[in-house]
């Protein structure tokens, strides 16, 4: 089907319909990304699903919408849950928004979206603005394939094991991070991935002061402090490198690895230092050492 006929077929389907649900991408800086679908959903829906009531009701005010307002949040959405599905049971029209971007993607919209499905409901998206896929596109680093991790564990055991798998991906990662914790990720990158790492650095997306820093996670930390974090961050990580190296011998990694430890480097450290250097696999070189340890 050719776009003729979709846009024809658009226009013959009045919206919103009655018992769906509507995800709707709102901007995640720049207003004027709010496309004319997306606003005509939010000024003729039963009602708006959002994050911050007071957030949401600023861009309703300058769209000029009236629909009523209900928060929807990490902190109430399953107490909400049944609520909004009463609205689709009387044939109520509901769109979910977050505070930006596209709902579902590092957000409770999920279980909205799966709680209304599960229940026969229509759930139909209005594409719109996502700051994950737009960080990935101008960064440079390979968008054939990606994941997306969005904001990483703050427990600390969770958040080792995820930096350890991140580490050995393939694949470029996308990232999200607060400015105040944006340093100490940055570190945590470094140690886990080595310095030399590709990475691309999103600020602002879209808005006055919009950015994009670095090359590697050398540069950006060196950057970042020298120069106070301040607004949002999109993180786009590339991933392990494939390259095969020219691998030294046993015996000369195993004692490249014993000058890093004497010269006072933390063995994980060192281990890791030595396995990019020489591509034999971290824990080989670390269980090497222990066993020398043990003798």
């Amino acid at each position: 089907m050719d776009l003729i006929d979709d846009h024809q077929l658009q226009q013959e389907r009045s919206e919103p319909c009655p018992g769906t649900l509507y995800i709707v991408g709102t901007p995640i800086g720049n207003l004027g990304d709010l496309s004319p679908r997306a606003k005509s959903i939010l000024k003729n829906v039963s009602l708006i699903a959002c994050e911050d009531t007071r957030r949401s009701g600023q861009l309703l005010k300058i769209i000029k919408s009236k629909v009523p307002l209900l928060s929807y949040h990490k902190h109430n959405f399953k107490s909400r849950q049944s609520q909004l599905l009463k609205i689709l049971e009387s044939s109520g029209s509901i769109a979910l928004i977050s505070d930006a971007g596209l709902p579902g993607i590092n957000d409770p919209g999920e279980e909205l979206v799966h709680a209304a499905r599960s229940n026969n409901y229509e759930v139909i998206c209005i594409p719109g603005p996502c700051a994950a896929t737009t960080a990935l596109v101008i960064s440079g680093l390979p968008s054939d394939r990606f994941c997306f991790e969005g904001f990483l564990p703050k427990k600390q055991s969770l958040r080792k094991k995820r930096l350890e798998d991140i580490s050995q991906e393939n694949r470029t990662t996308v990232i999200y991070e607060s400015p105040h914790q944006l340093i100490k990720l940055l570190e945590d990158l470094s140690m886990s991935c080595g310095k030399e790492r590709p990475i691309q650095i999103a600020r602002e997306l879209t808005k006055r002061y919009e950015e994009s820093i670095g090359k590697t996670i050398e540069q950006v930390t060196k950057y970042f402090l020298e120069n106070k974090p301040k607004g949002e961050f999109t993180i786009v990580l590339g991933g392990k490198s494939n390259k095969k190296k020219n691998r030294m011998s046993e015996s000369d990694a195993l004692n490249k690895l014993n000058i890093l430890i004497k010269q006072g480097e933390k063995s994980n450290v060192a281990a890791r230092k030595i396995a990019e250097e020489s591509g034999y696999e971290k824990k080989w070189l670390y269980s090497k050492l222990h066993k020398k340890l043990d003798k």
